[in-house]
C-alpha cells in the first residue's frame, strides 16, 4: 500500500508540474495575458519575461529603443549594423538617432535580416538563427504576421505610429504597449507625457496669432529619402498644424506627402514668405539647382533669405524625436518673437535624452546630410 501511495503522490506532482508549465497548448499560465497589437492581432505574452529580442521592419528598432532595454537585443537588421560592408547604405549619411545612440551595441549583434526599404518580408530563417523569445515588428500585414509567429513559435508584436507620427495617438499607444510588454510602464508614460507637454507648450505659444499675422510657409523635401526634392510637399504637415503655421499649399486633391507640378511650385512662389526644407531633399536639389539656378527665382522666401533647414524627417521610417524638434524649429523660424528663449540645439539635446537617454545634438549635427544642423540657409552659397 505504501508503494501505491508513493506512486500516486509522484504522479500527482508530475501532473501538477505539467499543468503549471503548459503554455503551448492553448492554456495560459497565471502570468500570461493577451494583448491586442497595433494591427488588431491578439497575442499572448508574459510581461517582463523576455530576454532575447529581435526587431524587424522599418521603424521597429527605433521605437523599441525608446522604451525597451537595448541590451536584450539578440539580432539586428543589416541596415542598422554599420560595421558591415555589404548592407543597405542609403541612410548612412543621415542622422538616425537610435543608431547614433546604440551603434556600438548594434555592431556586435548577428543578422536577423537585411532590412531596408527594399525588404518587403521578414527573413524567418535569419530570425530563428538569433533564437529570440519575442519579435517586435513593423510589417503591418495580419496574415503574414500570424504566419511568422507560427513559424517562429514566439510572440510577434506589430507596432504602428499613424499618419501624424510622434503626435499620433497610435504612437502613444505603441509606447504604452511596449511598456506593458517589457514592464516599463513608467518609462512609457513619462515619454508620452513629455510629448504631450511639448505639443501643449508649442500650441500655447502660437494659439492667439491672428491669420493676418501669419506668414505663408512652404514645406518641401518630405517623403522617401531617395525620391524627395523641392516639389515634394504636404498640405496637412502635422508640424504646421501643431505650430499653427499657415501652409501656402491648400488645394491638393488628396492629403499626405505628395509631389506638386513644377508649374504649381513656380506659381506659388510669390506667396511663399518662408520655405522649410527637409535635409533629406538637399542631395537631390543640389544637382537640380546646378542645372537650373533660376528654379527658386519666383519664391519670395528665396529672394528674402527666409529658407530654413530642418533635420531629416524620414530615414528608415520616421525619426520621431527629430520630428518633435522639427516642430520647435519651425515654430521658432516662423514666429521668432514667440520662441526667442529657445536654443534649438539645447532643445535637441533635451528631446533625444527624453527619447533615448542620451544628448545627441553633436552627433545629429555631425551627420554629413545634416549639413551642420538646424539653420537659416544662405541662399547665395548653400547650393553652390
Amino acid at each position: 500500500m505504501k508503494i501505491k501511495s508513493f506512486i500516486a503522490v509522484v504522479l500527482s506532482l508530475l501532473l501538477l508540474v505539467t499543468l503549471c508549465a503548459c503554455n503551448g497548448s492553448g492554456k495560459k499560465t497565471e502570468s500570461e495575458i493577451t494583448i491586442t497589437d497595433m494591427i488588431g492581432r491578439e497575442v499572448s505574452i508574459v510581461p517582463g519575461s523576455y530576454q532575447r529580442v529581435v526587431c524587424i521592419g522599418a521603424g521597429a528598432l527605433r521605437m523599441y529603443s525608446y522604451i525597451g532595454d537595448v541590451s536584450l537585443l539578440c539580432g539586428v537588421e543589416d541596415i542598422d549594423n554599420l560595421s558591415l560592408d555589404s548592407r543597405p547604405k542609403m541612410f548612412d549619411s543621415v542622422s538616425r538617432p537610435y543608431v547614433q545612440a546604440f551603434g556600438d551595441k548594434l555592431k556586435t549583434l548577428p543578422s536577423c535580416g537585411v532590412g531596408g526599404p527594399n525588404a518587403q518580408a521578414a527573413e524567418a530563417e535569419k530570425i530563428l538563427s538569433c533564437n529570440p523569445d519575442i519579435v517586435i515588428s513593423e510589417y503591418e500585414d495580419v496574415q503574414k504576421e500570424d504566419a511568422l509567429q507560427a513559424q517562429l513559435g514566439v510572440p510577434v508584436i506589430t507596432l504602428k505610429a499613424g499618419p501624424n507620427g510622434v503626435f499620433d495617438d497610435s504612437f502613444a499607444k505603441t509606447m504604452t504597449m511596449l511598456g506593458q510588454i517589457f514592464k516599463q510602464e513608467a518609462k512609457a508614460k513619462k515619454l508620452n507625457d513629455y510629448v504631450a507637454s511639448e505639443r501643449a507648450e508649442i500650441e500655447k505659444r502660437t494659439k492667439n496669432i491672428s491669420d493676418d499675422d501669419k506668414p505663408s510657409v512652404y514645406i518641401c523635401g518630405l517623403g522617401n529619402w531617395g525620391t524627395t526634392n523641392h516639389l515634394m510637399t504636404a498640405q496637412n504637415y502635422i508640424s504646421f498644424t501643431v505650430a499653427n503655421v499657415k501652409n501656402v499649399v491648400t488645394d491638393l486633391a488628396t492629403g499626405g506627402i505628395q509631389a506638386i507640378e513644377k508649374e504649381k511650385f513656380v506659381a506659388l512662389g510669390p506667396e511663399m514668405d518662408i520655405i522649410i526644407m527637409d535635409a533629406a531633399a538637399v542631395k537631390n536639389i543640389k544637382p537640380l539647382f546646378k542645372e537650373d539656378p533660376t528654379m527658386f527665382d519666383s519664391c519670395n522666401a528665396w529672394k528674402n533669405g527666409e529658407v530654413y533647414l530642418e533635420m531629416a524627417y524620414n530615414a528608415y521610417y520616421t525619426n520621431y524625436e527629430l520630428a518633435l524638434v522639427n516642430t520647435w524649429f519651425i515654430a521658432k523660424s516662423v514666429y521668432p518673437d514667440k520662441f526667442n528663449d529657445i536654443d534649438i540645439n539645447k532643445k535637441l539635446n533635451e528631446v533625444t535624452k527624453a527619447f533615448l537617454g542620451k544628448e545627441l545634438a553633436d552627433a545629429v549635427n555631425a551627420a554629413p546630410s545634416s549639413f551642420g544642423g538646424y539653420q537659416k540657409i544662405d541662399t547665395a552659397t548653400f547650393f553652390k
